[in-house]
């Protein structure tokens, strides 16, 4: 399933945007092929991060998966519900975001998929 509304990243981050902060986290379908998650790993909030860097990394059963900022910012929060229950990106990955950023560059958005181009990913 594929939010709709939302932006996302060919590296199956989505992102949602309100004013100059986005909310982040992985798609549907990146929890679903990870499979059972068991650890997120979270950045520390005033972290500056660019565009494409590495911001954290989940770990399923099966494998470990780095996440990657869509957009450059500096993290103003993290969803820290996520290190006692990260299961709850299995259970809706759209709900549970897992960074929120200041956007330090509104035109990086016009670089992210919609998610009609996202789905044609898949």
């Amino acid at each position: 399933m594929v939010k709709k509304g939302l932006l996302y990243a060919e590296s199956h981050e989505w992102i949602k945007v309100e004013g100059n902060v986005a909310f982040i986290g992985i798609s549907d379908h990146a929890q679903d092929s990870l499979g059972s998650i068991v650890f997120v790993d979270l950045p520390q909030v005033g972290n500056t991060i660019n565009k494409g860097n590495v911001f954290g990394a989940v770990e399923s059963v099966k494998a470990a998966s780095d996440l990657y900022l869509p957009i450059s910012g500096k993290v103003v929060e993290v969803n820290s519900a996520l290190e006692d229950a990260p299961e709850l990106l299995n259970e809706d990955a759209y709900e549970n975001w897992i960074v929120k950023i200041e956007i330090k560059d509104q035109t990086e958005l016009n670089d992210l998929l919609t998610d009609e181009a996202y789905e044609k990913t898949l």
